[in-house]
């Protein structure tokens, strides 16, 4: 692996795990292992709750898709043995995560 790929291969993963963990638009996938609970506050304040749903093999997918560390390592997992085997596949997928996971630091570097 060459020092642009491992780079690639680093904002990929950074962005891919973001995604799944965190991001609005992967709600779907979490929704079945995870329930938001919402308290408010007397002084107005909302503060979150995540519960996870079930028992067994759910909670662990729970915890897991809960958990950045844990996604973001099945995520590199996952990137890694995509390169190897099917890398024409999963390149250009790599270099579009990489330049969100860059463009998104930068936004957050700017705020």
């Amino acid at each position: 692996m060459t020092w642009l790929y491992l780079v690639l291969f680093v904002f990929a993963t950074f962005r891919l795990t973001r995604l799944i963990v965190f991001d609005k638009i992967t709600w779907f996938i979490r929704a079945p292992f995870h329930e938001v609970i919402e308290e408010k506050q007397e002084d107005g304040t909302v503060d979150t709750y995540l519960h996870l749903k079930g028992k067994g093999l759910r909670k662990w997918i729970g915890e897991l898709l809960s958990c950045y560390w844990c996604t973001g390592m099945w995520c590199a997992i996952a990137l890694y043995f995509g390169l190897v085997y099917a890398s024409a596949i999963v390149l250009p997928i790599v270099i579009i995560l990489a330049v969100a996971g860059c463009a998104g630091l930068i936004e957050n570097m700017i705020k």
